[in-house]
């Protein structure tokens, strides 16, 4: 029997939120699970669907989510379904609602310089970590995430900050997660900051880290 995955995309539209909800569809078809593609947060209230589900991978920037959707969501997750995400469609999805943050393991706070060209390291006491192993450190040219992270993350992959961007001298060496995983009760969630716009995933490592995270994930 296929495992199932819901992808629930929406929120801003800067992040291309349909284009890249569909690269993750095709990339989980291919590795054999029934892809359900979703534009409302409702999803979440579907308790019997939730709890059937192998994986979410939320797709959504900004908006707002209510409790009871959230619940939802949460619920899931505590129970043993998977969450994986990238960018700003699961860590810059509902700025007010800490409870969410505290599954997804951080938050977006900025990206000084928009689009800039940064250097992605894979951590070396994890380089044998299936969802990195094998793969080296690589450029990038988007937004470099600047998070507020959960210091319980299992992180795989750093970003460090030039300080060159915007004036913000104070944060030149600043060493940021840019891949890690977590639990939250029995799920396991995965995140990765790289994925701003659909093109990101034409860098081969950068989708390859997610397409290992989704699995990783999964129920």
């Amino acid at each position: 029997m296929s495992k199932k995955a819901l992808i629930v995309w929406g929120g801003w539209n800067g992040h291309e939120p349909e284009q890249c909800a569909k690269i993750g569809a095709e990339m989980l078809k291919n590795e054999g699970f029934e892809v359900e593609l979703s534009a409302t947060l409702d999803s979440y209230l579907d308790e019997k669907k939730m709890m059937a589900l192998s994986l979410v991978v939320p797709v959504w920037t900004m908006g707002q989510i209510t409790g009871e959707q959230e619940k939802g969501l949460m619920n899931a997750v505590m129970s043993g379904v998977g969450i994986a995400g990238w960018h700003g469609g699961m860590c810059d999805s509902f700025r007010n609602n800490t409870g969410y943050q505290y599954m997804t393991g951080g938050q977006w706070v900025a990206h000084p310089g928009g689009i800039v060209e940064y250097i992605v390291n894979i951590v070396k006491e994890k380089q044998n970590d299936p969802v990195v192993k094998g793969i080296k450190d690589f450029k990038m040219k988007s937004e470099q995430y600047y998070m507020h992270t959960d210091p319980g993350n299992d992180v795989l992959a750093t970003t460090t900050f030039s300080g060159e961007h915007e004036g913000a001298t104070w944060i030149k060496g600043t060493v940021m997660p840019v891949v890690w995983k977590r639990m939250f009760g029995k799920g396991k969630v995965f995140y990765t900051s790289l994925g701003h716009v659909a093109k990101d995933f034409d860098i081969p490592e950068a989708k390859e880290i997610v397409r290992r995270g989704c699995l990783w994930a999964s129920k």
